[in-house]
């Protein structure tokens, strides 16, 4: 069987060639929005098998085998790795033309050096031969972010988190930047009951602010966003349907979120948009005021199984794409922030296609002199991080807004072996601005092309997010 993963992968000419590996190929990877667990590359130890690296945590790959009727025993549940990855070795055959196709072998060939299509027939002998190798220490988290040359990876931190992994990577002297982000979403979840109440009570005994209305709570969550900063935290994200609206109301919020501490909950559904949107906007102004980049991740419809979600818990691959109202609400929210001069450098990622145009345009309505690419669309995420999806948003980007301004692509990702996707990414925008000069829509210039590739892949984010020059 004829292995398709040759060295010019998705560059369909020469001029796509040379912008790929004269340009492109070469240069570190920024990675400013992960789920990579901090504490793993604190402890840089081994994974025991490409399971554990691979398959564990990996809705995609979940999802793809339920697709196929696998029983869950060999998805989430109790059976063992090596069971457990025959199984996704029988459903890789099955995901022609589904991105998991090419990410499953782009990450066995780079960084396995595997050149082989996984089956059942070879899937013992990859098993066994990943597992020598991750024994290794370059394949250990800390080797693994060494051989993709990443400069910076910005994890994903609760504001009660205590950070102690990320102050024992800086100490060890480890070369890539290893920065948290500041993610306060269970902040915001007011009807969510004794888990909201639990929450804040961590979120009390990490700050040490006593928590008994919404003003203590906002003292709360900015001594936590002081203490990120001290910490190197530049970034912040929010995981949201949409943004919040504001609204006027009889009702004291101050006295919905007391009540909520208090075990009644009566009134929380109704008012957790306008809560949301309190706390949010002041957590925004000091965003601003301390030159962070703020991130909104707009657009998922959660948890939508509920017998799912009562068996195997949250997050386990039963999100979907929701159709949320989007323009309206982003206006109000910016223009809000930009009315009293605190709208700080914003990336706004949408996961409805249909709003692409939506989010494009709206992103050129609150630039700032002085700060290029200041409101970014973001680059295509979760259902979209696949060549239809990342096209749409850069050709969406090209009419709408300047691709040459954007910060290009992340791995969004809970997995060391994900930055193939910036791989992915890379040889796609060399091909999509190949296809241009090819049609005359563009000149042959391909020094010039080829620095607008690199400020894409690299040289935007290193300026936007502030990272010291090499």
């Amino acid at each position: 069987m004829a292995y398709f993963l040759h060295d010019n992968f998705l560059l369909q000419s020469d001029t796509a060639e040379v912008l790929y590996h004269d340009y492109a190929k070469g240069l570190p990877i920024i990675d400013y929005h992960s789920h990579l667990p901090p504490d793993a590359i604190a402890t840089d130890a081994n994974f025991r098998n490409i399971t554990h690296i691979w398959l564990a945590g990996d809705h995609y790959k979940w999802r793809a085998q339920r697709v196929l009727g696998v029983s869950e025993k060999y998805i989430t549940g109790d059976a063992d790795d090596r069971e457990k990855f025959r199984k996704w070795a029988e459903a890789v055959p099955y995901t022609l033309r589904n991105p998991l196709y090419h990410w499953t072998h782009m990450e066995l060939k780079n960084p396995f050096g595997i050149h082989e299509l996984l089956s059942p027939d070879n899937a013992d002998a990859i098993f066994d031969s990943t597992q020598a190798q991750l024994r290794a220490p370059e394949f250990s988290p800390r080797g693994l972010l060494r051989h993709f040359a990443v400069d910076m990876v910005g994890t994903t931190d609760d504001p009660a988190d205590d950070l102690r992994h990320h102050q024992a990577i800086a100490e060890s002297g480890f070369g890539t930047k290893v920065l948290p982000t500041f993610r306060p979403d269970k902040a915001f979840q007011l009807s969510r009951g004794d888990d909201y109440r639990h929450y804040i009570e961590r979120l009390q005994a990490s700050s040490g602010v006593a928590i008994v209305d919404m003003d203590t709570l906002l003292d709360a969550l900015w001594n936590r966003a002081y203490y990120f900063h001290s910490q190197g935290c530049r970034i912040a994200d929010h995981g949201l349907s949409c943004l919040p609206r504001r609204s006027s109301s009889a009702v004291s919020l101050d006295e919905v979120f007391k009540q909520v501490l208090n075990g009644d909950d009566r009134l929380a559904a109704e008012y957790e948009e306008t809560f949301t949107y309190t706390i949010l906007f002041e957590l925004c102004k000091f965003y601003h005021d301390k030159g962070w980049v703020q991130q909104f991740h707009l657009g998922p419809l959660r948890n939508t199984n509920s017998r799912k979600l009562r068996e195997l818990g949250a997050d386990t691959g039963y999100d979907s794409i929701g159709d949320f109202p989007q323009a309206e609400n982003m206006q109000q929210f910016f223009n809000d922030l930009e009315e009293q001069g605190c709208l700080a450098k914003t990336i706004v990622y949408n996961l409805n296609p249909s709003d692409n145009a939506v989010f494009a345009a709206m992103m050129g309505n609150f630039q700032s002199e002085g700060i290029k690419g200041k409101m970014q669309f973001g680059s295509g995420w979760w259902f979209l991080d696949q060549l239809d999806g990342m096209t749409q948003q850069m050709n969406t980007l090209s009419n709408i807004g300047l691709i040459s301004c954007f910060v290009g692509m992340l791995t969004d990702s809970r997995s060391f072996l994900s930055y193939s996707r910036h791989e992915y990414f890379r040889r796609l925008l060399c091909n999509l601005f190949a296809e241009d000069i090819e049609r005359g829509l563009l000149p042959r210039d391909i020094g010039w092309t080829g620095k607008i590739i690199q400020d894409i892949c690299y040289y935007n984010a290193k300026a936007y997010f502030g990272l010291p020059k090499s």
